[in-house]
C-alpha cells in the first residue's frame, strides 16, 4: 500500500473521529476487519488442504488453545484501543495483521475430512463480514445480502454437522484425525475384479445405485457415469444416485458435478431416503467415496467416525468399489467395506474403468 493510500485512510479516520460518529461505526469496522481477515486466510488454508498443497491432517501443538486465546484477547484489546483513538492507524494495521493470523490458527487444527463443514462456515463468515461492512458504510443492500449469506451458511453448516453426527464445536476444536485411534483389526482378503467381469454383473442387474465421492471429481468421471447410466437404463435397469451430505470436498460437490453431466435431479437420492432401499439393490457402485460408506461408523466403537451416518452400501447384493489403491480416505480411517464378501475392488482411474464397462455394453 502506498504512502498516499495511508494518508487517505488517516484523513478518513480523522474525519470520522472528529465528526463524532461514533463508536457504533468504529465497532462495525472492527468486526468487518476481524471476520473478513479470518475468512480470507482461513479460506486459503482450507483450499491448500483440499488441493493437498499442504497435508490435510490437523496441525496441533502444545498450548495451541492458549495461544489462540491470547491472540483473540490481543485482537479485542486492539479493537478497544482503536475505538478510543480511531485516528491512530497503527491499531488498525495491527488489527488487520492479527486477524489474518487468527484465520490461519483457527483452521490449521481442523482435519481435511471436516473441510466441507469449514468451507460452509467460512462462507457464512463472509456474509457476516459483508453485513458488518454494510453497517459501517450505511449500505442497506450490503446489510441485507450479507445477512442472507451469513444465515444460509450457518443453516448449511448445521445440516452438515448433523449429517456427521458431530457438533460444530467438535469439528472446530477436536483436532479430528490428529491422534491415531487403535481400531479393531480388520481381517479378510480383498476381491479384485476387472471391468470386463463387472460388465456381466451389471448387465444382469435390475437395480443399480451409484455412490459418488471425491474420486469421481478427481477423475472427472461424471460424464462417463451418465453414459453408463443411459446404457443400463436401455437395458431395463433402474439407476439412482446416493448422495451423502458431506461427500466430496465442499457442500453440494456431488450435486454440482452430476448436474454438469445432465443427470436428472430426481435420480439424486439423499442418504436417509436411499438407505431403506439398499437391500433391494443388485449393485452399488462406489466411485471414489470412502468415509461416507465406511461400516466402521456402525460397527466399531473404537473408530473416530463411530456414530457418523453413512450410506449402507454393504447391504447391497454386490458392491463395486472404484479406487486407485487401498489407501484410506481423508479421515485417515481404514474401511472394512473393502474386505466384505460381497465387495469387488475395481482398481484404477475411475473414468477409465467406467469407460471399459461402457465399451463392453456397446
Amino acid at each position: 500500500m502506498s504512502d498516499k493510500s495511508f494518508d487517505r485512510i488517516n484523513r478518513r479516520l480523522t474525519l470520522l473521529y472528529l465528526s463524532g460518529n461514533t463508536s457504533f461505526t468504529i465497532v462495525t469496522i472492527i468486526l468487518s476487519i476481524l471476520i473478513g481477515g479470518v475468512t480470507f486466510t482461513g479460506s486459503l488454508i482450507a483450499w491448500a488442504k483440499l488441493s493437498e498443497t499442504i497435508p490435510g491432517k490437523p496441525y496441533l501443538f502444545s498450548g495451541q488453545r492458549v495461544v489462540n486465546s491470547i491472540l483473540l484477547l490481543a485482537i479485542i484489546t486492539l479493537g478497544v484501543m482503536f475505538t478510543n483513538d480511531p485516528a491512530n492507524t497503527t491499531y488498525l494495521y495491527a488489527l488487520i495483521g492479527l486477524s489474518f493470523l487468527f484465520g490461519v490458527m483457527a483452521v490449521i487444527p481442523i482435519g481435511g475430512a471436516d473441510m466441507p463443514v469449514v468451507i460452509s462456515l467460512l462462507n457464512s463468515y463472509s456474509g457476516l463480514a459483508a453485513c458488518a461492512a454494510g453497517f459501517a458504510i450505511n449500505n442497506n443492500i450490503l446489510i441485507v445480502a450479507g445477512s442472507l449469506v451469513g444465515a444460509t451458511g450457518i443453516i448449511l453448516t448445521n445440516i452438515m454437522c448433523k449429517a456427521m453426527n458431530r457438533s460444530l464445536g467438535n469439528v472446530l476444536f477436536s483436532g479430528f484425525g490428529a491422534v491415531s485411534t487403535t481400531l479393531e483389526k480388520i481381517e479378510g482378503e480383498i476381491n479384485p475384479i476387472l471391468a470386463e467381469d463387472a460388465y456381466y454383473i451389471l448387465e444382469a442387474a435390475s437395480k443399480v445405485v451409484v455412490v459418488p465421492g471425491y474420486g469421481m471429481a478427481v477423475a472427472q468421471a461424471q460424464h462417463v457415469v451418465k453414459e453408463l447410466q443411459e446404457l443400463l437404463e436401455e437395458n431395463g435397469c433402474e439407476v439412482s444416485y446416493a448422495i451423502h451430505p458431506v461427500a466430496g470436498r465442499m457442500p453440494g460437490h456431488m450435486n454440482v458435478l452430476l448436474a454438469e453431466a445432465d443427470v436428472p435431479y430426481d435420480q439424486l437420492i439423499e442418504m436417509d431416503d436411499i438407505n431403506p432401499r439398499m437391500e433391494l439393490m443388485d449393485v452399488a457402485i462406489v466411485i471414489g467415496a470412502n468415509d461416507v460408506v465406511n461400516p466402521a461408523s456402525r460397527e466399531m466403537e473404537s473408530s473416530p467416525i463411530y456414530g457418523m451416518p453413512i450410506i449402507n452400501v454393504d447391504y447391497a447384493r454386490t458392491v463395486f468399489v472404484l479406487k486407485r489403491s487401498m489407501a484410506s480416505g481423508f479421515a485417515g480411517v481404514d474401511n472394512p467395506l473393502f474386505f466384505g464378501e460381497n465387495t469387488r475392488m475395481l482398481f484404477g482411474d475411475a473414468k477409465e474403468s467406467i469407460g471399459k464397462m461402457i465399451r463392453e455394453f456397446e
